[in-house]
Order: C-alpha cells, then structure tokens, then sequence
C-alpha cells in the first residue's frame, strides 16, 4: 500500500527542484506485461543473450538471431504504456520532469508521450537495415518470415537497438552523464541498480548535490546508501498519486 504522506514529501520536493531527471529499469516495462529478458522464466534463460543477441551473429546468422529477435519483438508490440508511462509524460509536459533516462529497450515512454528520453539500449520500436540504415516501425515488419530483409536493399535487418558487441552510443552516455550531474532531483523508477553504466547514474546525481528518491516494489543496492528514501510500490501507482499531488499543489498554490 503506497503511503500517502511519502508521495506528499515527493510531490513538495518536485515542485521545489530546479531539474528533475528520470532513471528509469525494467520494473516498469514489467507493469505493461512485459516479461523481464533476465531471471527465472526469462527469455535469457531459453536463448543465450551473448550467442544469439550478438552483432556478428545477427550478421553472419540473422536467421538464428531472429529465433529470439522474433520473440522480443511480438513482446514489445503487444505492449502499451501503463500509467506510469502517462504520469511521467504529463509531469514533463507540465514543466516538472527534464528528461528521463532509461534502461529499457520498449520505447513505451515515447508512445506515452515523453519528448525528452535518454535510451542508453536504443528500442525495439523500429528496425533499420544494416547495409543501407533504411529504418521503419517494427510494426510494418512481417515477422511471419524470418530473419526479414529490408524492402529498400533486401539486406540484413536489426531491430533498432544495442546488441552485444556493440557500443552504447557515445552521444547517449554523453548526456545522460551531463543530465545526472546537472539536476538536483533524481527518481529512480523500477531499476536493480545491476546493469552499467545506467546503474551508475543515481550515484553521479548524489555525488553531484542532488536529492535521490527511489520508487520500487522492494529495496536495492542503492537504498540506504544513495537514494535519499525510497517509496515503496509498483511504479505506476506511485506515479499516478504524485502527478495528482502535484497537480493539486500546482492548483492550490
């Protein structure tokens, strides 16, 4: 049961912060019945991540890298975004949230309506050919074949994301290390705080001066020792009571 008075202190700390920063983990993607890739029942455990989600496979193999590519991306369609998504889109277009940094690799904060999203994985929601980076939404791609092909070039398709053996953009780390010691209140939103460099982000905010607040169903290693409080609860609901509690505050002064 979410505490009303601890999402009272956070709408009050919103509403006093200069530069709110979003880091957001797979807790969320789970509340749009999104199954974790990782842990017990994973997609993970059925193929290995490093074997079939590797640039070289895809490249040399795409027809055994599409054997998991295929089921990621029937995932990731039939998904939309909870309210926990909405919450943090209005509470950006409200002028209370600067950007959000993400894990996750379902775009659902775009779909939702968040302009400015950091996503240190790239997203599922397009692919792009790797020979001509002719990009289209997954959605108008037939999985009923695979691996696919591109329509422009015929050649070899990626969803538009970071597999193994790829770098993380160096631009993405760029500004999410510029968004984490820039602002002065970090949420940390459904994350372990397992999986670099985005784990690395709260850490960044607090060594900078800013107030760290966690929203997760349980503890994690930055509880107690980076995160300023932590509210416990699934994201969605936590985000729902704060936009209405800052909206009111906003509405009563």
């Amino acid at each position: 049961m979410v505490k009303d008075e601890e999402v009272d202190g956070l709408a009050k700390d919103i509403m006093t912060a200069k530069k709110v920063v979003v880091l957001s983990g797979a807790g969320m993607s789970v509340e749009s019945n999104i199954a974790p890739f990782r842990g017990p029942g994973g997609l993970w455990e059925k193929y290995d991540p490093v074997e079939y989600g590797h640039i070289t496979t895809l490249r040399n193999a795409p027809e055994k890298a599409w054997m998991m590519l295929s089921e990621m991306q029937r995932e990731i369609m039939k998904a939309k975004p909870n309210k926990g998504h909405y919450a943090l889109a209005k509470l950006e277009e409200m002028g209370h949230i600067r950007s959000i940094i993400t894990q996750n690799v379902d775009g659902l904060h775009h779909v939702a309506g968040s302009r400015d999203v950091i996503e240190f994985h790239g997203n599922l929601q397009s692919v792009i050919c790797m020979d001509c980076n002719y990009t289209v939404p997954s959605s108008e791609v037939s999985l009923d074949r695979i691996p696919p092909f591109c329509g422009k070039c015929n050649g070899p398709v990626k969803p538009n994301a970071v597999f193994f053996g790829e770098a993380i953009p160096s631009e993405v780390i760029k500004r999410a290390d510029q968004e984490s010691n820039s602002c002065d209140l970090m949420l940390v939103v459904g994350t372990s705080a397992e999986v670099q460099p985005a784990a690395s982000m709260p850490s960044l905010a607090k060594n900078a001066g800013a107030k760290v607040v966690e929203i997760n169903i349980s503890e994690t290693p930055f509880t107690g020792y980076v995160s300023d409080y932590i509210i416990k609860g699934p994201a969605g609901d936590v985000l729902e009571k704060l936009l209405n509690k800052v909206a009111a505050l906003k509405a009563f002064g």
